[in-house]
Order: structure tokens, then C-alpha cells, then sequence
């Protein structure tokens, strides 16, 4: 990464693991953040040690899961912010079980999580980033690869999330 000064990111699952780990190294390369999770208190946590670095960082409470939240934060960050140059579709988590003992439910909450949740970011942040030939990276995983014994819900949801971010590789690079 180059220096980023004046670049603003826009990461999801910012509040634990790669997300935040994501945003510090934003901040030490002199972008600014946005931090969204579902658990406030350690936004704010970390949006202090972002601003320790002289950055501005604006945490939202967000949950990847429910439509219109990441219209309301993308249309935040750009009221507050003017800008998306990066998003990072981090939020994510994984269950796991054997098949024939998981329900319905608990594949359906594993993808609308690390399925529809980037779909969701994707959707509520392309305008910005087109217009500003920004980057988009998206979450993957090995098991995007591979499905191993008591992993299927995780290895569905990744696999997918591979086959959308090489659609939106193909549809959006000209863009930036």
C-alpha cells in the first residue's frame, strides 16, 4: 500500500480479527476509517487508537444483516467524509456442524452474514467507489477452496463470495 492521505476506508467486521487489524494498518499509511461492527464498545476502542495516529476514524454501529444499514453508513461517511476510496466487506463468522445436525436456520444465518452481508456492501458503497475509482477488497477464505467435515455452512458461504467477487472483478475493474 502507498501512503494514503486524504483516503477514507470503509471496513466492515471492524471491531475484532483482520477488520481491525485492517483499520490500524489504514491508519498507519494516513487514510482515514470507518469502522463498522455490531459491537460498539469496541469500535470506539479502536477508533482511539486510530485517532492516536492522527486519523479520523467514524464508528458505526452496523449490522451487515439488515437491509439499509449500510445505505444509512455509506450515506454518513460521505455526508461526514466526502469520500470512499476503499471498502474492505470483512464481516463474517463461521458455523460449524455436522449437515444432518445444523437446521435450516443455521445455513441461512451463515449466508446472509458472509453472503448477502457483502452483497449488501457492495451495493450500498459502488456509486462511491466508481466515482472515485476506488477498490473494493472482499473477505475470503481456503475453504473457499475446500469443504471439509463439519464446515459445510462456512465452505457454502465462501465459495460464493469467491464466484461474486470474480463476477464484480469483471463487471466493476474497468471502474477502478
Amino acid at each position: 500500500m502507498a501512503q494514503l492521505d486524504g483516503k477514507v476506508a470503509f471496513i466492515t467486521g471492524a471491531s475484532s480479527g483482520i477488520g481491525a487489524a485492517m483499520a490500524r494498518e489504514f491508519a498507519r499509511r494516513g487514510a482515514d476509517t470507518v469502522l463498522l461492527a455490531r459491537r460498539r464498545e469496541r469500535l470506539e476502542a479502536l477508533a482511539l487508537e486510530v485517532r492516536a495516529r492522527g486519523r479520523k476514524a467514524l464508528t458505526i454501529r452496523c449490522d451487515v444483516t439488515v437491509d439499509g444499514e449500510l445505505e444509512a453508513a455509506a450515506a454518513q461517511v460521505l455526508a461526514e467524509l466526502g469520500r470512499i476510496d476503499y471498502v474492505i466487506a470483512n464481516a463474517g463468522f463461521g458455523v460449524a456442524g455436522a449437515v444432518h445436525k445444523l437446521s435450516i436456520d443455521d445455513f441461512r444465518r451463515q449466508l446472509e452474514t458472509n453472503v448477502f452481508g457483502v452483497l449488501r456492501t457492495v451495493h450500498a458503497t459502488r456509486d462511491a467507489l466508481i466515482a472515485g475509482h476506488g477498490s473494493l477488497a472482499i473477505m475470503g477464505s481456503v475453504m473457499s477452496y475446500l469443504s471439509l467435515p463439519l464446515g459445510a455452512p462456512y465452505a457454502m458461504s465462501k465459495h460464493a463470495v469467491r464466484a461474486l467477487a470474480y463476477a464484480l472483478r469483471a463487471e466493476l475493474g474497468r471502474h477502478g
